[in-house]
């Protein structure tokens, strides 16, 4: 059975990867592409359906993105989000002018149940609006099916040639029933199956790497993560003892992470390939010693990691292929799938690093949203702890730590963090909150501790809700959790006096903390 295809076509809207993974949600295979790709190759890949995203701009600018007339004539359902709602009705013939109120946030919206992409969707409903601009006038053959007070054209349809176009988002889940909209659009007007799971994945991928990979030789960074550890099992899977997993301990993991690691995938563990442990703890301090700057730490943490892992693959000998991680928010946000996109210097995709010899390289996650990842995970059987491990940098505490990194301060930190998980997880919070984490500050601060004065550091504690981590508000956490995390990192873990909760949102503030 073939696989089924929907295409988002990506105008720079900040929401390009979440419109993929709604439409995923409901079991239909979605992939993300710029604007400025070339139609043909679009026809080629036969899709069922095509959606437009949001983007910045107005889009009756001049240079502002836009579509050919084409698209639109293709005989394939196409729905616009806001910006493509516009570019849509611009192209096709409509107007689109600047709105003399803005809409903003969560709008009562009122929809026609008349039309398919409605179907099972309340006459009134709550929904995301962002636009400056409105269709003025909708273009020849659309009908309106959708208005709020201030936007006599929320959303419009051309049932005739099933084009649609909305001018709110219902992929965010401020839009209380756009899951419902999504589903209406790809399983109903687009007609697919709804046939992509996991299980099939999984039995897909793990043919298709026998396949590739014959009787070769596979080497795979294992960083204990979820998706290096999902990606191994698959390998794993498929070709056994011929993977060899190379996972260093950089002394820079949470507490006993190293240990746990080992005892999924070392010699004791369920899988059946060849676990390979580095200790270079003491290596990468004194690296790091001295070292304060963000970037720097960053850059000398990267480096001395190439160079271990090389002089480990250099004892294996040459292999025939080598694992990455890779996971699609990866490739799009490195520049190959969408227009959105801002490069990120430490996704190694679609380049080879020069540090191993070997002819190819193998990415089974390559397709993957994080979220499809873990379920992946849980489909091999992989223990949940590690599976649903929280998010966690390749840099590892060096920059949960500010300043210059030492094996002191490493140790204040991970024990702090570990209480703070005990204590999320105890209060089982630990599913709802989408990071958190302790991170040691450079303060150091007066306190009183028994009849003594004390000047040590303070403790940071983090915790965001996100949904694409591009943005995050920070998770009110019950006051009582927050009490008993900060008495038992004073009284457990020595240097440290005072505790704070960080609540800054993103922007302006990151997640991590450099």
């Amino acid at each position: 059975m073939d696989k089924e295809l929907v295409v988002v076509i990506d105008f720079g809207g900040q929401y390009n990867q979440l419109v993929a993974r709604r439409v995923r949600e409901c079991n239909v295979y979605c992939e993300i592409y710029s604007y400025k790709y070339d139609l043909d190759k679009i026809k080629q890949m036969q899709p069922k359906g095509i959606i437009l995203t949001g983007g910045p701009s107005s889009c009756y600018e001049e240079g502002a993105a836009t579509c050919s007339k084409e698209l639109f004539e293709l005989g394939i359902p196409v729905l616009g989000l806001c910006y493509g709602a516009q570019v849509m009705s611009l192209v096709l013939g409509g107007k689109v002018e600047r709105a003399a109120v803005r809409e903003y946030g969560k709008t009562e919206v009122n929809v026609d149940n008349s039309s398919a992409l409605f179907q099972d969707v309340s006459p009134n409903t709550i929904c995301w609006m962002s636009h400056f601009d409105y269709i003025s006038r909708m273009a020849p053959g659309f009908r309106a099916v959708a208005t709020t007070a201030n936007c006599p054209v929320a959303a419009a349809e051309c049932a005739e040639k099933q084009l649609y176009a909305i001018q709110f988002h219902p992929e965010v889940l401020h839009t209380q029933e756009g899951s419902k909209m999504l589903y209406n659009f790809v399983r109903n007007i687009c007609g697919c199956r709804g046939d992509w799971r996991m299980d099939a994945f999984v039995d897909e991928t793990i043919e298709n790497i026998r396949r590739q990979v014959g009787n070769g030789k596979v080497l795979c960074a294992l960083s204990g993560g979820v998706d290096s550890s999902v990606a191994a099992v698959l390998l794993s899977k498929a070709v056994g003892e011929q993977l060899t997993c190379v996972f260093v301990d950089h002394g820079l993991l949470r507490k006993n992470e190293g240990d746990e690691v080992e005892a999924v995938f070392g010699p004791e563990g369920n899988y059946d390939l060849n676990f390979i442990r580095v200790n270079a703890q003491n290596r990468f301090y004194e690296k790091l010693a001295g070292v304060s700057e963000p970037e720097r730490k960053r850059k000398i943490i990267g480096e001395e990691f190439i160079r271990v892992f090389e002089e480990e693959a250099k004892k294996i000998g040459a292999v025939d292929f080598l694992v990455q991680g890779t996971i699609y928010p990866d490739v799009v946000e490195s520049g190959l799938g969408g227009e959105s996109a801002v490069i990120k210097s430490h996704h190694n995709v679609g380049g080879l690093p020069d540090c191993v010899d070997f002819r190819e390289i193998i990415e089974p996650l390559r397709n993957l949203f994080k979220d499809e990842v873990r379920k992946v995970g849980l489909e091999l059987g992989i223990p949940e702890h590690l599976v649903f491990r929280q998010p966690f940098p390749g840099p590892g505490l060096g920059i949960r730590i500010i300043g210059e990194v030492t094996a002191e301060k490493v140790k204040i930190v991970q024990d702090a963090d570990a209480i703070y998980r005990e204590e999320i997880a105890a209060a089982g919070l630990d599913r709802s909150i989408n990071q958190y984490f302790a991170a040691l500050t450079n303060m150091r601060s007066v306190g009183v501790m028994g009849d003594e004065r004390t000047y040590d550091y303070a403790i940071a504690l983090r915790a965001v809700n996100t949904i694409d981590f591009m943005t995050a508000e920070s998770a009110q956490l019950p006051w009582e959790v927050l009490q008993k995390v900060t008495s038992r990192i004073i009284n457990e873990v020595n240097h440290v006096n005072r505790v704070m909760y960080d609540i800054t949102s993103k922007p302006p503030g990151t997640i991590e903390f450099e």
